[in-house]
């Protein structure tokens, strides 16, 4: 099923579908994609910020730390329209990483749907960079999906606004394809693995990663799919038609 023009339709649909969208893909990953000791949480507050989806890792792993279960892909890098790394990070940031805690373990990865209000001022879409940097910043892996073009607050993209504060290098988003989907590992160095998609393409399936060398593919498509199955028929009209609801 082809991406939506979320842009040309109010708000208050994209947050319903971006709320059942999220619930969809922590289903899926709760359901056999995440292996044993990994589980996945919706807007969970950690540290004064509130991701959509939060990976946990139990406190009670597997022997020998190793992946039991679920579909982890290990070493193998995903397959990336493009991939940067920085390479100007200091060891003394490094050294200074920070572990959230939660009850049920340590949060490892996120994952970020980015919705209109996110790119609504310029001190919205700061405070989205600074908290997605920040994650990363501790060691915790983060999955940005936007759906929405670049506005005059972010020119280039989602990506070119977080990848600026960590490194500046040119970057230049594909005319055809303005939606921006992008996997960061709060490794060392930081790397960004990104797909880029237009309104009418399916969305690729893109990693989420649980340890700097292992990840786990979110279904993204088919979550999508299976959320927008769901909309009332009005609301598929009203999308499809690209105008707002009446009243």
């Amino acid at each position: 099923m082809p991406v939506h023009d979320w842009s040309c339709v109010d708000a208050n649909l994209f947050h319903d579908f971006h709320q059942t969208w999220t619930i969809g893909i922590r289903n899926r990953l709760n359901g056999g994609l995440l292996p044993e000791g990994f589980s996945a949480l919706v807007e969970q507050h950690a540290g004064g910020l509130v991701p959509d989806v939060i990976a946990l890792q139990s406190t009670r792993l597997p022997p020998d730390d190793r992946f039991v279960g679920g579909s982890v892909v290990v070493d193998a890098p995903p397959s990336a329209r493009l991939v940067r790394r920085a390479e100007q990070e200091s060891s003394a940031v490094r050294a200074n990483r920070i572990a959230i805690r939660h009850a049920l373990g340590q949060v490892v990865s996120i994952i970020e749907i980015v919705s209109p209000g996110n790119k609504s001022s310029r001190s919205a879409l700061r405070s989205f960079v600074e908290k997605t940097t920040e994650f990363l910043r501790q060691g915790i892996h983060v999955l940005v999906v936007d759906l929405f073009p670049p506005s005059v607050r972010d020119p280039q993209g989602i990506h070119k606004a977080i990848w600026d504060e960590i490194q500046e290098e040119p970057f230049t988003l594909p005319a055809d394809k303005p939606l921006t989907l992008a996997a960061y590992v709060a490794g060392f160095p930081k790397t960004a693995y990104l797909d880029f998609v237009g309104v009418g393409d399916p969305l690729p399936d893109m990693p989420v990663y649980l340890k700097p060398d292992a990840f786990v593919r979110v279904p993204l498509e088919a979550t999508y799919q299976d959320t927008w199955a769901t909309c009332p028929a009005e609301m598929r009209e009203w999308v499809d038609s690209g105008k707002p609801p009446p009243g």
